[in-house]
């Protein structure tokens, strides 16, 4: 009798089938089963969006899967997911474990390794876990920013509008444009005004050349004069006039007895008195000092 029947053979088939199966689904699931990993335990209180088969990364790079949750009926609050993490990693006291998803809405869990590289944590020993605030989170709570925000979006969009259709501002633009214009205008004078300065710059500085020229001439004759000579000279007239006025100032000469000489003053302007007494009377009575007739006969 044949071991190997065909009944026989249907059953290994199946058997194979489900073992194949089953390996098959782990694997989707990213459970490693042929591999010697190392059980953690990560505590939470809230697994929004973490199940099993959920993957763990460490700095960005995958070292382990959530291999199940384990939930306390008794204690909500006492959340236990247990990690299956690669045997080479060691994790240092102080590591966490965070809940992060991305855009697409794929959760992972996130290892956050403590301080100390060298004091680690035992195989099977329980961290602490939390979760991330992701981006969808962080838009979230500022939703009530926004809604602060609005009435005064409003009153902005309103004031906008108002200064939009105030004629002021179209009469603004007008004028800019007519600004604009002008500003054109004179640069192309300023640019016309450019191209004359540059051909007469040439001109210019030929004049300037035959100023400089002249200018060098005229130094070459002041340094041909004898200045030690016109010094002399200069000394020797400020010395006359020190003597001349020095005998002004003394009773010697002419001048310097008028200058010096009340009596001799006060003679003068009794002279010029009596000079302006005589010319009165003369003008009065001329009779008394001329006397002539045209037949030669004097009048009593």
């Amino acid at each position: 009798m044949k071991f190997l029947t065909n009944e026989v053979k249907i059953a290994l088939v199946a058997i194979v089938g489900v073992v194949i199966l089953y390996f098959g689904m782990q694997f989707l699931k990213g459970l490693t089963l042929l591999s010697s990993d190392n059980n953690y335990y990560a505590r939470f209180d809230d697994v929004s969006g973490l199940s099993a088969s959920s993957p763990v990364y460490a700095n960005g790079y995958r070292v382990g899967v959530v291999e199940r949750i384990n939930y306390d009926y008794s204690d909500p609050k006492n959340i236990v997911a247990v990690m299956g993490l690669d045997s080479k990693l060691s994790l240092p006291k102080g590591t966490t474990a965070e809940i992060s998803s991305d855009l697409l809405g794929n959760v992972k869990l996130e290892l956050k390794f403590g301080p100390n590289p060298v004091d680690l944590i035992d195989k099977g020993d329980t961290i602490l876990g939390g979760t991330q605030q992701g981006l969808m989170a962080k838009a979230g709570n500022m939703i009530p920013q926004v809604e602060k925000m609005l009435p005064k979006l409003d009153s902005i969009l309103a004031s906008l509008n108002t200064l939009l259709a105030d004629p002021a501002l179209s009469n603004s633009l007008h004028n800019i444009d007519a600004i604009t214009s002008n500003l054109t205008t004179t640069t192309h004078e300023l640019n016309q005004l450019s191209a004359s300065l540059n051909h007469q710059v040439p001109q210019m500085l030929t004049k300037a050349d035959g100023v400089l020229t002249n200018t060098e001439g005229l130094t070459s004759k002041l340094n041909a004069l004898d200045f030690a000579s016109t010094m002399q000279k200069v000394d020797a007239t400020m010395q006359n006039v020190e003597q001349v006025t020095a005998r002004l100032n003394s009773n010697e000469g002419t001048l310097g007895l008028l200058m010096r000489d009340p009596g001799l003053y006060n003679h003068m302007n009794a002279t010029m008195q009596s000079a302006d007494s005589l010319l009165i009377d003369l003008r009065q009575h001329p009779k008394r000092y001329v006397h002539f007739s045209i037949f030669g006969k004097k009048d009593n």
